[in-house]
């Protein structure tokens, strides 16, 4: 069955943007650049929302360091406020629900995985459904306290995270990836909700 992997890059206080900073805080180094250009997910489906669409396009068309490995890639934006065409290159616009989508693409024949890439509604609502398989943060070393747009969790439910992967870039880049398990709440003192 095709998987879910929901991947961030965030700032070390949750954020994953902030106003007046380049795309991935100025700090991508030649390592972390090596690894985005190997595609390590390139036979996944590119799943995004309408905001995230619109950021990572102006970066691809700016020539931003590292996007061009996502051009080729099969992109598909949940969005009723974006139009035909879009212009990024293999990119399908879908105006239905998110969760109804990727259910039925999981179940598919022949369906291939499927990452994320920002997308912060999108991401939550597939993780409150429980149709995520792999949850995947690059964790970037600055602080935005007072820069930093979109915080990341707000609004996820609590989830327990397995660790299966961790990996550091160029020194400073922290890789870090989990298998989670959206708990029904705070586990209890006698650890029988985990």
């Amino acid at each position: 069955m095709p998987e879910l992997l929901v991947d961030f890059i965030t700032s070390l206080d949750g954020y994953g943007a902030a106003e007046g900073w380049p795309g991935w805080w100025g700090l991508e180094g030649p390592e972390y650049l090596a690894w985005l250009g190997e595609s390590p997910e390139a036979d996944h489906t590119v799943l995004m929302g309408a905001n995230t669409y619109r950021l990572m396009s102006g970066f691809a068309a700016e020539g931003e360091p590292g996007m061009d490995a996502l051009a080729g890639l099969s992109k598909v934006v949940f969005s009723t406020t974006l139009r035909e065409p879009l212009t990024w290159a293999n990119t399908r616009l879908v105006n239905d629900d998110a969760i109804e989508v990727v259910g039925k693409m999981k179940h598919e024949e022949g369906a291939t995985s499927m990452r994320t890439i920002g997308s912060l509604t999108v991401c939550r609502s597939l993780m409150n459904a429980g149709l995520v398989d792999r949850f995947r943060v690059v964790v970037f070393p600055v602080i935005t306290g007072s820069s930093g747009r979109e915080r990341i969790y707000d609004g996820y439910p609590d989830v327990a995270l397995d660790m299966i992967n961790s990996r550091t870039f160029d020194g400073r880049i922290q890789l870090v990836e989990y298998i989670p398990k959206v708990l029904a709440g705070p586990p209890s003192a006698d650890k029988t909700n985990t």
